[in-house]
């Protein structure tokens, strides 16, 4: 009997999880040994945000909403800042998000994403310019 085989070149489920967790994130993943990262990079994103269907903004709008209804919002900042690093949402669109969430999952939750959007909005910004002043003072001419 004849085991089925597999193309080298094909990735692994966790490969493919890796990747995918990188493109959702806009940051690069490594392995972790644990059994709650298998499932999060094998089943979560190997599986479930790779489906078709929805676009990975798709996904992170009803994300945003469904973590801002919960009060969950530690998880709801990771997930504004990477749909701003992956140019999926813009900042006004963010607070655009946060004035329509106030209205169906109340006024002082809503509030909760706004303030999260604008701090990581300037925690961004504040990250570009020291970037931006590091690579100025390295490309100046040393002084003697």
């Amino acid at each position: 009997m004849n085991e089925p085989t597999t193309d080298a070149t094909e990735p692994t489920l966790r490969e493919r999880g890796l990747a995918k967790m990188e493109e959702v994130y806009g940051t690069p993943f490594q392995d972790y040994p644990s059994d709650h990262f298998a499932m999060t990079a094998d089943h979560l994103f190997a599986n479930v945000w790779s489906r078709p269907g929805l676009s990975i903004r798709d996904r992170r709008l009803v994300l945003l909403g469904a973590l801002t209804a919960q009060g969950l919002m530690d998880t709801a900042a990771i997930q504004i800042g990477a749909a701003l690093r992956n140019g999926e949402l813009t900042e006004e669109e963010l607070h655009e998000i946060a004035l329509f969430l106030c209205h169906y999952i109340g006024w002082p939750t809503g509030s909760k994403f706004d303030i999260s959007v604008t701090t990581i909005v300037g925690q961004q910004k504040k990250a570009a310019r020291d970037k931006q002043k590091q690579q100025d003072s390295s490309a100046e001419p040393p002084t003697s």
